[in-house]
């Protein structure tokens, strides 16, 4: 109820960048910096990330094969706030950076090739099956991805049991889950919009006002949407590091 409120307050508030909708860079800024406040109101912590410049990445790393994709910091997990003061000062530093969220806080990721999520969204469709915020991301030099948010399941009432995101993406288990990637505690993805390289940007399917649902609910449809394009040649490199 609390995030649900939060968001609700989020909408009542005024616009920035109200008056029209031209595709100016201010107007553009203003439609943006709402669509983050508007993911920190839903309750999803946010910290700023490296932006594409040109093919390459905005950070210092010479040839560096995440480009846009990571966060600035090396203390991203405890740099991660909801705080709505904090993240457009972040936006005041720097305009054109990408942000993150951590997952496993407050929720999971769950990623799978974009064909396998447009399998998956038809099924869970008619099977009724209730669906929370969905992105999608694209571009020139990674094949599609679709995150489907969930509610956490890391962070167990007993500390030993829960696990690294590391663990759900080593080869030995890929053949369980072909192409599906669980961000968990530890992780993190990119938070919409964001840009990538070239023409690439991640964006809302389905936006972050809708409730999180439980993983279980949505695992075996993308898993098995996930097998049935698991024959053809899909990108193999983690659509997201785990860390920096």
């Amino acid at each position: 109820m609390e995030r649900k409120g939060r968001f609700s307050q989020w909408l009542r508030r005024p616009r920035s960048g109200a008056g029209g909708d031209h595709d100016t860079g201010a107007g553009a800024g203003g439609v943006r910096e709402d669509l983050l406040m508007a993911a920190a109101a839903a309750g999803f912590p946010l910290a700023p990330a490296a932006h594409p410049s040109g093919y390459g990445c905005s950070c210092d790393r010479i040839g560096c094969p995440t480009p846009g994709r990571h966060p600035v910091s090396f203390a991203w997990q405890t740099q991660a706030t909801t705080d709505p003061d904090k993240v457009a000062q972040w936006l005041r530093a720097d305009p054109r950076a990408n942000f993150i969220t951590a997952t496993g806080i407050v929720h999971d990721v769950l990623d799978v090739p974009v064909d396998a999520g447009r399998l998956a969204l038809e099924r869970l469709g008619a099977a009724e099956v209730e669906v929370g915020p969905v992105a999608t991301s694209s571009g020139d030099l990674q094949q599609g991805r679709m995150l489907f948010f969930s509610a956490t399941r890391g962070t167990p009432d007993d500390e030993d049991e829960w696990w690294p995101c590391e663990l759900d993406c080593h080869p030995e288990t890929m053949d369980e889950h072909p192409g599906l990637r669980w961000h968990c505690r530890g992780s993190y993805v990119l938070m919409p919009p964001a840009k990538l390289p070239g023409d690439g940007h991640v964006g809302w399917l389905l936006g972050p006002e809708r409730p999180l649902p439980d993983p279980l609910t949505l695992l075996e449809t993308l898993t098995d949407a996930c097998a049935r394009f698991a024959g053809e040649d899909q990108d193999q490199a983690a659509a997201w590091p785990i860390g920096r």
